[in-house]
């Protein structure tokens, strides 16, 4: 298992990276309770990994399945809802392949909640934010949230639609070229320093991608 501590956020972030396409999933974890997010593949894993924590959420950015294959063993193992967003929710409880891909399909996996743009979920003592952003998929959606005082960056968990220097990609079914401008220019507008953990590949931030993936699709911060 590979695992690692990521520094700089206002709440403490753990990676477990899984499967063929080396996903991050990650353990947020603010002292009370600890968020799943894109539990990939092994459910035993993620358990090892989060001990005898209580994991209170399960977080699916999109409904890919590199991205939700562990999470119905999880949520049993758990009993932790899971969040997904309406037009995602679907293909995660009777899950659909991806065009072009080897991922295999995930098991079918019921979804708790199903949120909306600008829906506020907490998550132990933790209030996280909504973002939908199309674009990778039309349900594809970001979390944000930030420490109350001060210390410590925000997190953007920013599943496959902002990574290190470059976007998600849009020509998979649900995606669209002009929807992931358009979540580029709204995230472009959160803080600079906003510590960014996607799906796949290294964290960033908002600052680092002025001239990375902001730049690919034309946006300024």
């Amino acid at each position: 298992m590979k695992k690692a501590t990521i520094p700089g956020g206002f709440v403490p972030v753990e990676v477990v990276i899984q499967g063929m396409l080396d996903n991050n999933v990650y353990l947020v974890d603010d002292g009370t309770a600890v968020l799943v997010v894109d539990p990939c593949q092994d459910a035993d894993q993620i358990m090892a990994a989060v001990g005898e924590r209580t994991v209170g959420g399960i977080m699916l950015t999109h409904y890919h399945s590199d991205h939700t294959g562990a999470a119905a063993d999880l949520r049993r193992l758990t009993g932790a809802p899971v969040y997904a967003t309406a037009e995602d929710a679907g293909y995660v409880e009777v899950p659909k392949g991806v065009d072009g891909t080897s991922v295999p399909l995930h098991p079918a996996c019921p979804v708790d909640v199903r949120v909306a743009d600008g829906d506020v979920v907490r998550v132990g003592a933790t209030d996280w934010t909504v973002l939908q952003t199309p674009g990778h998929s039309k349900g594809s959606m970001c979390w944000f949230a930030e420490g109350a005082d001060g210390a410590g960056a925000p997190i953007l968990l920013s599943g496959d639609t902002l990574f290190c220097g470059t976007t998600g990609r849009t020509d998979f079914e649900g995606g669209s070229d002009a929807d992931m401008r358009a979540s580029m220019e709204r995230l472009a507008k959160l803080p600079h320093n906003t510590l960014v953990l996607p799906g796949h590949m290294r964290p960033t931030t908002i600052a680092g991608e002025a001239g990375g993936a902001f730049a690919r699709w034309g946006v300024a911060l």
